[in-house]
């Protein structure tokens, strides 16, 4: 059983308040995981607020997405909390964990391994679809744990698909993700990870952990959103890692229209949090009123996420 939270630090952000907390996690090996929360001004245990979790990319850890992301403002103007989970374990000691960037420590994926190497430490899926969920109910905070979303960057964004359209009970009513990699299976990072994690290496994969399989093979009505950044900036998306364009064909091969699956290519962007966080101008009817809104992708997602979230 995973013990009680500690919390580390707390901050005032948009009238709503970040913490971070940490605690042992039976999840992770009994190892230290770290988390932030944001809690938006007006939620109270008698009014809950719902849940959007965050899933961050290769290297990061529960910090980046919360403190380069943009989404707190949005998110408090809403009235959403955001979930901000680690990576990956940390401290697990395995032998070549830290060898590589894009394996092991920061370098998760989002999966429960089945190699009996990593089998004990490394299982962010559960860690993020269960563990962290019973960690806030009982701590008392004031979060509605029937109303969760959740959206990603990059690894994250694939942890965010696959979280979402694998889900059995339903968990997340939405999901969104900024230049995912979308079909793992097919690309070097994601075979690299489930040669490693998994025993039935790539072909257990596809089961559950490839966001263009499970589209493939979904019935069920989804709420999916993706800005992807396209053309020569994003060297990854050069590079053939995080594959969209596949992830978008199976998706309209299986019936799902542009109000049930919106897949976004935006011109000129890197695969940084710039990207995540840009401001764009986005007109608001400027014909009729002359007025020019000034936005962000990270605010696009948050008002998504609303939507379904606060229906």
């Amino acid at each position: 059983m995973s013990e009680a939270l500690e919390k580390v630090s707390s901050n005032r952000a948009f009238e709503g308040e970040i913490i971070k907390y940490k605690f042992k996690s039976a999840t992770l090996g009994g190892l230290s995981a770290n988390f932030n929360l944001f809690i938006p001004p007006g939620a109270s245990p008698t009014n809950k607020v719902p849940l959007l979790t965050y899933l961050a990319g290769l290297t990061c850890t529960e910090d980046n997405g919360a403190q380069k992301g943009a989404f707190l403002g949005p998110a408090a103007s809403q009235g959403i909390a955001i979930l901000f989970p680690d990576t990956s374990p940390r401290g697990a000691g395995i032998e070549g964990e830290d060898v590589d960037w894009d394996f092991g420590t920061g370098a998760g994926f989002y999966l429960n391994a089945t190699n009996s190497k990593y089998a004990a430490y490394y299982n962010m899926y559960s860690h993020i679809t269960l563990e962290l969920p019973q960690i806030i109910e009982t701590a008392g905070l004031p979060i509605d744990l029937k109303r969760q979303s959740v959206f990603g960057h990059s690894m994250g964004g694939h942890g965010a698909l696959t979280l979402y359209l694998s889900s059995s009970t339903k968990q997340y009513r939405s999901a969104s993700a900024f230049s995912p990699i979308a079909n793992p299976t097919k690309c070097p990072w994601g075979e690299k990870a489930f040669s490693g994690y998994l025993q039935g290496g790539v072909e257990e994969a596809k089961e559950k952990y490839d966001a263009t399989e499970l589209i493939s093979k979904s019935k069920d009505p989804v709420h999916i959103l993706i800005d992807y950044a396209s053309g020569t900036a994003d060297n990854f998306y050069k590079q053939g890692q995080l594959l969209p364009e596949n992830f978008l064909k199976a998706a309209r091969d299986s019936g799902f229209d542009e109000f049930q699956v919106r897949v976004r290519s935006q011109e000129g962007y890197d695969h940084s949090y710039y990207f995540v966080s840009e401001k764009s101008f986005r007109s608001a009817s400027t014909i009729d009123t002359g007025v020019v809104k000034i936005s962000s992708f990270a605010t696009d997602h948050i008002h998504f996420h609303a939507n379904f979230l606060k229906a």
